[in-house]
């Protein structure tokens, strides 16, 4: 037993580090109004303050599929297009905003309604599975709302 935990230190030393290694803040997580049954949309910011990390996939339980998106200009044409990943180098945050990148929520299980919230999962390559709540807004709102008190930053 004393050998196992002996062994096992080492492992947990080497997680402890790579957490620390990769911390993120995650803010400003907010979604537009949507029905049920259609696309709903997240966005947010996301900064690394130590070493980069890289989002590789996003969950969350309102909807059976989520993807990472890219919004982009074709010659006048607004286009949109799946995202593999997202690099998040440190001092360089991340913005999925409106005419960029976002979250796409595919099939929402049910209603978005303006003043709910609902929990989604980011996961990162070294940090690994950070859970952050979205507050809804307006059906139309285009610009990140200010932070307050229900949308803190999350430290990672």
């Amino acid at each position: 037993m004393h050998r196992r935990t002996l062994l096992a230190a080492p492992l947990l030393l080497a997680h402890a580090a790579r957490a620390q290694a990769a911390p993120l803040v995650v803010d400003h997580v907010w979604s537009r109004a949507a029905m049920a049954g259609r696309v709903g949309v997240v966005y947010l910011s996301i900064t690394a303050t130590g070493a980069p990390d890289t989002l590789v996939s996003v969950s969350s339980p309102i909807a059976p599929k989520a993807e990472l998106h890219e919004s982009y200009d074709d010659n006048g044409v607004m286009k949109m297009r799946p995202v593999a990943s997202l690099t998040v180098a440190p001092g360089k945050p991340i913005v999925l905003r409106p005419g960029g990148y976002h979250i796409m929520l595919v099939d929402l299980a049910h209603a978005l309604k303006e003043g709910d919230s609902f929990p989604i999962t980011l996961h990162f390559a070294d940090a690994g599975a950070v859970t952050v709540t979205a507050s809804v807004e307006k059906a139309g709102a285009s610009v990140m709302p200010a932070p307050s008190a229900s949308m803190p930053g999350m430290k990672m």
